[in-house]
């Protein structure tokens, strides 16, 4: 049970600061799990979006001291992760580059994926499996979605941020946010159109 139920971030960063343990392990433990849900969306892979959560709260120690209070600290928080999943997304492309431009070795053939995704042939026949379906495409959905659109859907939807958050946390007005938002659940709607059906026999 939390030491702290009815104290603030703000004012736990603050306790933090004065020398109090607790008050770290309690920002911890309300922050860790939507930071690594919010990290692994945004890398896809679990051992580096772990990775990068320790990072994230690290640096929070590390920087406790520049935090001035212009924003809410999970606004804070969030932008530390977001700067470092830009900063590995572009080592990573960084790598890509390199890979593409070394020459292959001799004999070195170009290796094929060790699992090819097929669609399950097999028909749908209960609710659960429905579910299971639809959970699927939308995940999917939300995957091929441009990464501006995506973010701010993950954010609002799944990390359940306001709009000015988004805003603050982004770099961006609220109206572009919201603008973002708007164009993310068009896509998505047309995506996800030929499942209606599946939707339908849920509610049932």
């Amino acid at each position: 049970m939390s030491d702290f139920p009815e104290t603030t971030d703000e004012a736990l960063l603050e306790r933090f600061q004065a020398g109090d343990t607790r008050a770290f392990e309690e920002l911890l433990g309300r922050y860790r799990g939507p930071i690594y849900n919010f990290i692994l969306r945004s890398v896809r892979d679990r051992e580096r979006a772990a990775d990068l959560t320790q990072e994230t709260f690290l640096r929070v120690v590390q920087r406790a001291d520049s935090f001035r209070g212009g924003s809410k600290l999970s606004t804070w928080i969030y932008a530390i992760a977001r700067n470092l999943c830009i900063d590995h997304g572009r080592r990573m492309v960084f790598r890509l580059h390199r890979s593409l431009d070394a020459p292959m070795k001799a004999g070195e053939e170009k290796s094929s994926p060790m699992v090819d995704r097929v669609a399950s042939a097999e028909p749908v026949t209960d609710r659960d499996a429905i579910a299971k379906q639809l959970q699927l495409q939308i995940a999917e959905a939300v995957e091929e979605l441009p990464e501006d659109q995506r973010e701010v859907f993950l954010l609002r939807q799944v990390q359940g941020m306001a709009f000015k958050d988004i805003a603050e946390l982004v770099g961006v007005s609220e109206n572009t946010v919201k603008s973002r938002m708007r164009y993310a659940l068009e896509r998505l709607q047309g995506a996800l159109a030929e499942y209606q059906d599946y939707v339908k026999e849920l509610s049932a």
